[in-house]
């Protein structure tokens, strides 16, 4: 909703007591979502009619969508799955005991305003346990714009004159379903964001829900769903980023992607509208090493023109 009365800097109690009243409501409303998300798709345990999700979802036997819980998932050759990819995060977690480092770099083009740098955007995931991972990672920014990364909030930074701010990461991912036919494979990621360096102080809290079936021979098609409830200049809002991917292998190591996603923020006092298309080439050196390059241009007014990213990922 806008506000309909000006826009006044608030003084530091008045601006704790809205903020901690903000991240209540805002986060409360975030899991809301991602619980209404799992009850809907994820909770494969409960029973209907006397049968589990799977089984309902395995009726339409079709040759080209097939299962995951009949093996192919443990094998321990699985080339890795990283979430830098795409925007779009992987459905996949780190399994137990490993490591997986992604890194990478972020220029864009932001039009009026001063082109961004982003790098190192690192993210370490760590398989905790069988369906669970921890994720940590740290990334500088300058520019003026937001970030088009996966990983980070994707704020819309205003004006013309060049900001410089850098940011911790940390979160779980949790697998919640294996693909069963029709049942998708999905997870849900919880993390927060808190600056190190830079204008903002405040943190930022994201809730993600992330499905997707593979068919055919090796294609996929993922989508996903973020609220991030995030602070800017004491302005206090959510933002919502869908996106949708479709990841197609060329040969046994290269692939592509063509992909959608949007920024839509709720609440600000001036509301953004940031969409995007992006496609992406891949290559697998090995089964632990990845390397990859993607592109995008906005489809929007609020968009940035364009940006690129190239980055790896290595499984340890």
């Amino acid at each position: 909703m806008r506000r309909c009365e000006p826009h006044r800097v608030l003084s530091p109690a008045e601006s704790d007591l809205h903020m901690s009243r903000f991240l209540v409501f805002s986060t409360k409303e975030c899991v809301a979502t991602a619980l209404i998300l799992f009850a809907a798709l994820g909770f494969d345990a409960s029973s209907v009619c006397g049968q589990t999700t799977g089984q309902l979802f395995s009726q339409a036997d079709l040759p080209w969508l097939r299962s995951t819980n009949e093996g192919h998932r443990g094998a321990e050759e699985e080339h890795l799955e990283t979430d830098r990819d795409s925007f779009t995060p992987s459905t996949s977690t780190v399994k137990s005991g490993r490591l997986l480092f992604e890194s990478a770099y972020s220029f864009i083009d932001n039009g009026s305003s001063s082109a961004s740098h982003s790098f190192p955007e690192i993210l370490n995931r760590y398989g905790l346990a069988d369906g669970i991972e921890l994720r940590f990672g740290w990334n500088y920014e300058v520019g003026g714009g937001g970030s088009v990364a996966g990983g980070h909030s994707g704020r819309h930074s205003e004006g013309s004159s060049e900001e410089k701010e850098s940011q911790v990461l940390y979160g779980l991912k949790l697998m919640l379903t294996e693909q069963d036919h029709w049942l998708p494979e999905s997870a849900m990621i919880v993390q927060g964001t808190t600056p190190t360096s830079g204008p903002e102080t405040a943190s930022d809290m994201q809730l993600g829900y992330v499905f997707g079936w593979k068919f055919f021979d090796g294609w996929q098609f993922d989508s996903s769903l973020r609220c991030i409830s995030t602070v800017e200049e004491e302005d206090h809002f959510n933002e919502w980023a869908p996106s949708v991917v479709l990841k197609v292998p060329v040969t046994e190591q290269w692939n592509i992607h063509s992909e959608y996603f949007g920024l839509f923020s709720d609440g600000r006092f001036d509301e953004k509208n940031g969409q995007y298309f992006s496609p992406g080439l891949h290559y697998l050196i090995s089964p632990d090493l990845e390397i990859g390059v993607r592109t995008g241009w906005g489809l929007s007014n609020d968009a940035a023109d364009f940006f690129t990213n190239a980055g790896l990922g290595l499984r340890f």
